[in-house]
């Protein structure tokens, strides 16, 4: 969420991490398994890394987590404003020795209708942080000197730093490679083989989940890992990471004023259904006075004990809704505390699960609407207003917050809409469900932009 921003908890200023951004001219390039596997063979090399992804994406750093050992966090100026984007960092990189920062979509593409606010050049000019190109070098040749060149120069306050060439063919091919790389005198530390096996599956909205792929991830990234530590000069990568300004920033703290008291029980959704959500809102929740406990909606057939409050992060419970439906126990369990009045907050895939079904399967009925899947891909930042008191929000709020779906619920607000908004042409946008204690919509949010409305959130699990 970025609006709200009206106290930012920070420690003492220290000084940032070595740090690297990995970046591609588009998407496609290669950067997740680049990012993915130079962090699993730092981390084999003995360094403690930090792992990062620019923009909102919930799927990269589940295989980052992996990786390195530590959650994966994202840095998105759009959701949390650019004040929070060093000391989320120092944050998340705490008693790291190198951080990894892989980027969004191509280097300079940033939020619709703005230069490139929230790209990856955006966020390493925030950090002072050298980027490293990843290149797919299908069908290139000296013309990759020209890409380069333009890269380099296209602005001068993003130091482009080194090359990392992917989907070289051959020796002979990889050799004019370099070549073009020494005519702009930018530096390869790398060159990856064409490999097949490295693919990870994919769906309607990108990589299959880690935590769905199961030990297949867990292969998936090891071999990732094998390839960047045969491919990749790691004592390059570390050079150019150490090479990045050695300024200072105050860490974020997910500290809350005032705790609540008491010790609420907040369960939240997890397992292969629920896979969507930022570590810092866990971590604010526990702040804010709550004793926040896990549950998977797939296997457990009762909410945790003592459940004063419920969140229910995205994920893809489409893919899912078989056995979600099948769990009729917790189901009703589910409803009977919004029912009760207990407060509730769902997003995206939370918001399915409540409706009264999913793609014509039996859901926990919260809402009275249907879900279904579409073909239609939604996507996109909304700058939006709370449009009802609830337990995340007061009326009148703004927030920025963050669509990325292809189901469709109907209809797509409640009597009493969570949000406001405005579309691309300017239209009147209602959207959500607020219903009772319940705040049930398909925007995603970053608590650490607004910590108060966690807070408020654990403060309503105890009136």
């Amino acid at each position: 969420m970025s609006g709200g921003r009206t106290h930012v908890k920070t420690g003492e200023p220290r000084g940032l991490v070595a740090r690297v951004v990995l970046a591609a001219p588009g998407s496609g390039c290669g950067k997740t398994t680049a990012a993915t596997g130079l962090i699993a063979a730092l981390r084999r090399a003995g360094h403690r890394v930090a792992p990062f992804k620019v923009g909102p994406d919930y799927i990269d750093p589940g295989y980052h987590s992996i990786a390195a050992g530590r959650p994966g966090r994202n840095l998105d100026p759009v959701l949390v404003g650019e004040e929070l984007i060093a000391p989320l960092f120092a944050h998340g990189s705490a008693d790291a020795d190198i951080a990894v920062i892989e980027g969004v979509m191509g280097l300079f593409d940033g939020k619709s209708g703005t230069p490139s606010f929230g790209s990856t050049a955006h966020v390493a000019k925030l950090l002072d942080a050298p980027v490293v190109l990843v290149v797919d070098a299908r069908g290139q040749g000296r013309s990759l000197a020209a890409l380069l060149h333009g890269f380099r120069g296209f602005d001068a306050e993003v130091r482009l730093a080194g090359v990392l060439l992917n989907n070289v063919g051959s020796p002979h091919h990889e050799q004019v490679l370099r070549d073009a790389c020494d005519e702009v005198g930018l530096d390869v530390v790398g060159c990856l083989p064409r490999r097949q096996q490295l693919d990870v599956p994919s769906r309607h909205l990108g990589l299959v989940t880690a935590v769905e792929h199961g030990a297949a991830a867990l292969d998936a990234v090891a071999a990732m890992g094998d390839l960047i530590a045969e491919s990749v000069d790691l004592d390059a990568v570390v050079r150019l990471a150490r090479s990045a300004p050695r300024r200072g920033a105050a860490p974020w703290k997910s500290t809350v004023d005032d705790p609540v008291t008491g010790r609420p029980v907040v369960a939240v959704a997890g397992g292969r259904a629920f896979t969507f959500g930022y570590a810092e809102h866990l971590e604010l929740l526990r702040a804010a006075g709550a004793e926040v406990v896990s549950f998977d909606p797939l296997r457990d057939e009762r909410l945790p004990d003592g459940t004063a409050g419920l969140l229910l992060p995205g994920g893809f419970p489409e893919q899912h809704a078989a056995e979600l439906s099948a769990n009729s126990l917790l189901r009703k369990e589910v409803a009977a505390l919004a029912a009760s009045g207990k407060p509730v907050h769902a997003e995206c895939g939370g918001l399915l699960y409540l409706a009264r079904s999913l793609d014509g399967l039996p859901m926990c009925g919260v809402l009275d609407a249907e879900a279904e899947m579409t073909s239609r891909l939604t996507l996109g930042y909304r700058d939006a207003v709370t449009a009802t008191d609830s337990p995340v929000g007061g009326t009148g709020e703004r927030r920025t917050g963050h669509e990325f779906h292809r189901t469709r619920i109907t209809p797509g607000a409640g009597d009493q809409p969570a949000w406001f908004w405005r579309d691309r042409e300017g239209r009147p946008v209602r959207e959500g469900f607020v219903l009772n204690r319940v705040h049930a919509s398909y925007l995603h949010t970053h608590p650490a932009a607004a910590p108060e409305s966690v807070r408020r959130f654990v403060e309503r699990c105890v009136m």
